[in-house]
């Protein structure tokens, strides 16, 4: 790397000791200037004390502003520390403001306080920090903020009064703020009457319900602005131009793991006022040619649609009711007949079994993303008369009773799965990860749930097949007309078939649910297509590499 050009450098005062200050356009560091030792019995002791150096760079400078010496010893009725008298000769000072690293990927704001000699030097810093940090274009300036007050443990106002404002304040960021007062008006707004003209990004604090309506919101805006039709799936959607910005306010929080590492208000609000960019794929969901829902994080059917669904019955139970609906839905054991059909990414780097994580400035996603600018292959239309597993026009098509579907855009990883549904599976690649979990005892499905909290490759059992997909269709066995407006009554219908794979139960439905991104789908038969970097994140992924990964990681930087 081509060295700087120094544009400031000082000896000034920091803690009662003299630091050699530079600044470039690249780095601020100080170093302290060796002192020598007092003579101890005659003998010199470590003749010159080692200097510390500390450095931050520019990217992660939050603010700098004029220090008001003489108020730093006002009564406040608090205990203070007693000014040095040596910072008595250095009676003007600036503090600056930087992002510090913390433990399990959080970041805090750390103050540095330089004394100066005289006032001019010290206006020349101020000024030449402030010149370079107005040259930082990707960062905002004026944000739209939607507060959910409703979502997670209902701390959402206070979280971002308490933690956000003063961050945003600090980095002298205007903001709009809006507190949603019913489902979807995020959505809604973003829409319709939001002048996205005049900001540089929109922020939701809440859970991924909140973020999920910040997408659709955003996305169909976008889409409806440049004349696409969202309901053809084979429409190529135009990215967005706006950064989304999310703090963790929810019960659940599987975006902001995947997309920072940790769900921290604090954290996710500096990596918005540093002007982070991570790209995000999304795929879109349409039933007979008509657009559902648009997905981020998840789809699942079977298992994780009939959780969330019996979970939706029973909300007076709190957060409980997850851990409730999941037991439950695992001693019912039921499995769905069907077929999957989908298109393989087989022209890109990575596979779902490997090793490589999806890392601040991923390789894997920054190469394909790439091979997407080019117009994907045509889609091809499925064979009713397929064998249960073969290629036709590039799709495969398998037929099968399926305990779970589930197609990961991300990792899907949370506190209770630290690897998440697909640990390797990439932000930003253009594709989903395509999870086939087919019909097997309860121990063996007991073993590949419980894979997700170990460091065992989860994928390799005999029921289950994972596959990277650029698209993908569900057809259910049962599925005998195009309205599926209300799948319990067409299960209803099939109730008295006979389930002699299930001797716990007298009977099997013959429809699950989808999950998307925790929002249960009408419609059991469905068509999904991912759209590379769809949009953006203030984020930049996870930066540091586990240390259980035994091959190197490409990803990491």
């Amino acid at each position: 790397m081509e060295k700087q050009p120094r544009l400031l450098a000082s000896q000034l005062l920091l803690k009662n000791s003299l630091f050699e200050v530079s600044l470039n356009r690249v780095l601020l560091t100080w170093t302290e200037i060796p002192t020598k030792k007092k003579r101890v019995s005659g003998v010199i002791h470590h003749a010159f004390k080692v200097g510390t150096s500390h450095g931050v760079s520019v990217s992660e400078i939050l603010a700098v502003k004029e220090l008001d010496v003489d108020s730093g010893t006002k009564d406040d009725g608090r205990w203070q520390k007693m000014p040095q008298k040596s910072s008595e000769a250095y009676p003007y000072a600036f503090t600056v403001s930087y992002v510090e690293r913390a433990w399990q990927h959080r970041w805090r704001c750390s103050d540095v306080t330089f004394h100066c000699l005289e006032g001019a030097l010290c206006q020349q810093w101020i000024q030449t920090i402030r010149e370079q940090l107005a040259a930082l274009t990707s960062r905002p300036k004026h944000l739209l903020v939607y507060i959910n007050p409703y979502g997670g443990k209902q701390q959402g106002k206070r979280i971002y009064e308490q933690k956000v404002a003063p961050l945003f304040i600090l980095a002298s960021i205007s903001t709009d703020v809006i507190v949603t007062e019913h489902a979807n008006h995020a959505r809604d707004h973003l829409r319709t009457e939001a002048e996205l003209k005049q900001y540089d990004g929109v922020v939701c604090v809440g859970g991924d319900g909140m973020f999920s309506e910040m997408v659709h919101g955003l996305v169909s805006r976008t889409q409806r602005d440049n004349g696409v039709d969202q309901n053809s799936p084979e429409e190529k959607l135009v990215p967005c131009t706006l950064r989304i910005g999310i703090i963790p306010a929810g019960s659940t929080d599987c975006i902001c793991y995947a997309t920072v590492g940790i769900n921290d208000p604090v954290t996710s609000a500096l990596h918005i006022i540093v002007g982070d960019a991570q790209p995000m794929d999304v795929c879109s969901v349409h039933h007979n040619n008509t657009f559902l829902r648009y997905s981020v994080s998840l789809l699942g059917y079977g298992f994780y649609g009939d959780v969330l669904a019996d979970s939706e019955r029973k909300r007076w139970m709190g957060p409980a009711r997850y851990d409730f609906s999941g037991f439950k839905t695992f001693l019912t054991h039921h499995y769905y007949e069907g077929t999957v059909s989908f298109l393989p990414a087989t022209d890109i780097l990575g596979t779902p079994r490997d090793k490589t994580r999806c890392r601040a400035g991923c390789f894997i996603c920054q190469h394909n993303g790439q091979l997407y600018s080019e117009d994907a292959p045509e889609i091809c239309e499925t064979d009713p008369d397929v064998s249960d597993s073969e290629y036709k026009g590039g799709w495969q098509v398998i037929r099968g009773k399926f305990l779970a579907i589930n197609a990961a855009s991300m990792s899907c990883a949370c506190p209770r799965s630290p690897k998440g549904l697909s640990p390797a599976a990439h932000l930003a690649d253009g594709t989903t990860d395509l999870i086939l979990v087919r019909k097997c005892s309860r121990f063996n499905f007991l073993r590949h749930l419980l894979r997700h909290t170990s460091k065992y490759d989860q994928f390799d059992m005999t029921f289950v097949e994972v596959h990277r997909v650029r698209r993908f269709r569900f057809t259910p066995r049962y599925c005998q007309s195009d309205s599926e407006l209300d799948l319990r009554e067409n299960g209803k219908r099939l109730f008295s078939q006979i389930c002699r794979d299930h001797p716990a139960c007298s009977c099997s439905p013959a429809y699950s649910s989808w999950n998307c991104d925790g929002e249960i789908l009408p419609h059991a038969a469905i068509e999904v297509g991912v759209h590379c970097q769809l949009i953006k994140l203030f984020a930049r992924g996870i930066e540091e590499q586990p240390v259980f990964e035994d091959l190197p990681n490409p990803c990491a930087i």
